[in-house]
């Protein structure tokens, strides 16, 4: 969490996912960070799933810093 708020707010994180099992402080928290520094955040999966597929253990919150990736991942959330 404290990588992706310091990544948000030094203008190098694209977007920003956030497990939907993720305590509702903690989503407070990064979605005010998101909001006052024009940061895209969506809500997916559980934190469990998260930290599957990006290989790492407990992670609740992700930031995308590649732009191209970045879309590609809002183009497929606003399909559906």
């Amino acid at each position: 969490m404290d990588a992706v708020v310091e990544s948000v707010e030094k203008h190098k994180t694209k977007l920003v996912i956030v497990a939907c099992d993720t305590s509702e402080k903690s989503k407070e928290n990064i979605k005010y960070v998101c909001t006052n520094n024009g940061i895209n955040i969506i809500e997916l999966s559980t934190m469990e799933k998260l930290s599957h597929i990006i290989g790492k253990r407990n992670r609740a919150v992700i930031g995308i810093t590649d732009k191209n990736f970045s879309d590609g991942i809002l183009k497929k959330c606003n399909r559906g």
